[in-house]
């Protein structure tokens, strides 16, 4: 049987990114090689994340993107905040088919969403 065990971006600084992840999750880096790769666990989250050094990013927006679910009562305004003043971009707040969910992109520009529990 497979299971997911990691789910890896490509970064020219892997350490930095994988340290801004492990804070914002509030997980910890379980793995660094050399500069060129890190690992990070977080509680909430069911696999790892990698950060792989790459010498160019692919340009242009990401074809999978990480989704996380906040409680339905949380301060979504707040929570925008948050994550703005941790080094995110804010790229807006979309809905449809009854969810609701805040689309960022974290320092190296990889999307990701927070919005309701599916």
């Amino acid at each position: 049987m497979i299971g997911l065990g990691m789910i890896t971006m490509d970064t020219t600084d892997p350490r930095a990114l994988a340290g801004w992840w492990a804070e914002r999750l509030g997980g910890e880096i379980v793995h660094e090689a050399d500069g060129w790769f890190c690992v990070v666990r977080a509680p909430q989250l069911p696999a790892a994340l990698g950060f792989q050094k790459v010498d160019d990013p692919g340009p242009g927006k990401n074809r999978l993107h990480l989704d996380f679910e906040v409680d339905a009562s949380a301060d979504r305004s707040g929570l925008v905040d948050e994550w703005v003043a941790a080094g995110a971009t804010h790229l807006g707040r979309r809905g449809e088919g009854g969810l609701a969910w805040d689309t960022f992109s974290d320092p190296d520009g990889n999307e990701f969403c927070i919005g309701d529990p599916h």
